[in-house]
């Protein structure tokens, strides 16, 4: 129970002495690196739709350059 009744003073120390702590710093690193892998896998799902939908307009690696350079540009 007395855990419970921290003192202002208490807590601040507590998160300075957690915000310093190796076990915290490493559990923060394994998060940041599972989200980056989550983006990687979230960017990888789009450009497969991507490329499906393209793929479905006809465009393919060998012609989607002259296909992409036939759409004409807005004027500015």
């Amino acid at each position: 129970m007395a855990k419970d009744l921290m003192t202002d003073d208490q807590v601040v120390q507590e998160i300075e002495r957690l915000k310093n702590s190796n076990h915290v710093k490493l559990a923060q690193k394994e998060i940041r690196l599972k989200y980056k892998q989550r983006k990687w896998l979230y960017q990888l799902r789009y450009l497969e739709k991507r490329g499906k939908q393209l793929e479905a307009s006809g465009m393919t690696l060998e012609n989607i350059e002259m296909e992409i350079a036939a759409i004409p540009l807005e004027d500015e």
